[in-house]
């Protein structure tokens, strides 16, 4: 693995921001106070007048985004996950939600990976928060090449939107022929045994996994995740196939990808479902990779509790 390339998706998206402007003139970019750390400065070097640093003042700079998207432009409006759907929720709710405004918000910084930030900046509960808003689509990429066409795909797309991406280099493990589909989740691994189904940073965790396991003689499928809207065909594929479902997120297990795939089997297809995640518990500071262990975000905790939920 030492040779595998690892970017930080937030980069992915500083990146496809730069790349988009060059062919859409009514895309612009808001920042609020951090466009060093949510790469929004990779656009804002290309296209000075076309981005607008609204200070820290989350709330008022998504108020500002949904204005701007009645003027036919396509803002992308970028701070860390804790502000975006945190302090800003009641404007992301009333103002872009409500009225169903095209504004995309790019939040960074999400999950425990933010690491040294601790628990006030590690947001673990925004997929629940942007879950529940009604036509609010909720994605997080699993690597660069998905990142960067997810927020292609974003632009193209009338509506709201939430992206999250990532503070910590991640593995790249799609080519470039990769395509990605809004709600359209992708099998990685086939198998019978069991689907362990992931989101976002997880995912390569959850590959190690699924190798692990194989080595074992335990058929695992292994599913790259979407959020909102969950790919329901696939996830009930798996359960009708596998029996068994393990889902991984770098999220609390309260109102995440984890809850989105019970509530779907429960009635669609009942089968036993193992949730990893963040359990109910607020985290700390500390290096990104030591908290992620910690917390059971890694493929050796996926295959205990997958070997578990097997009764192995």
């Amino acid at each position: 693995m030492a040779d595998v390339k690892k970017v930080a998706t937030r980069d992915s998206y500083g990146s496809a921001l730069k790349e988009l402007g060059t062919e859409k003139e009514n895309l612009v970019v808001l920042d609020a106070d951090l466009a060093g750390a949510t790469k929004t400065n990779i656009f804002q070097k290309a296209f000075p007048e076309r981005h607008f640093d609204c200070g820290i003042a989350e709330a008022n700079m998504i108020d500002v985004a949904a204005g701007l998207s009645t003027m036919g432009l396509v803002p992308f409006a970028a701070t860390f996950a804790m502000f975006a759907a945190g302090r800003a929720y009641e404007q992301v709710r009333n103002t872009i939600g409500y009225p169903h405004l095209n504004v995309k918000i790019g939040a960074t910084h999400g999950g425990i990976s933010v690491g040294e930030d601790g628990a006030s900046h590690q947001c673990c509960e925004d997929f629940a928060l942007m879950r529940t808003i009604p036509g609010m689509t909720v994605m997080c990429p699993a690597d660069d090449v998905e990142a960067r066409q997810m927020v292609k795909a974003a632009y193209e797309m009338d509506g709201p939107v939430y992206m999250r991406f990532g503070r910590a280099a991640t593995p790249v493990f799609h080519s470039e022929e990769f395509r990605f589909e809004i709600g359209k989740g992708e099998v990685l691994q086939e198998g019978t045994d069991a689907a362990i189904i992931a989101v976002g940073i997880m995912v390569p965790e959850a590959i190690k996994a699924g190798k692990a396991l194989a080595a074992e003689g335990i058929s695992v499928r292994v599913i790259m995740a979407t959020i909102k809207p969950l790919d329901g065909e696939l996830v009930l594929k798996a359960a009708r196939e596998c029996g068994r479902i393990v889902t991984v997120e770098e999220h609390s297990v309260i109102g995440g990808l984890g809850e989105a795939v019970c509530s779907l089997v429960s009635e669609r297809c009942p089968v036993p479902v193992k949730r990893i995640g963040v359990n109910d518990e607020f985290g700390h500071s500390g290096p990104a990779a030591a908290l992620l262990e910690q917390f059971g975000l890694c493929a050796d905790n996926i295959v205990k509790q997958t070997k578990v939920l097997l009764g192995k």
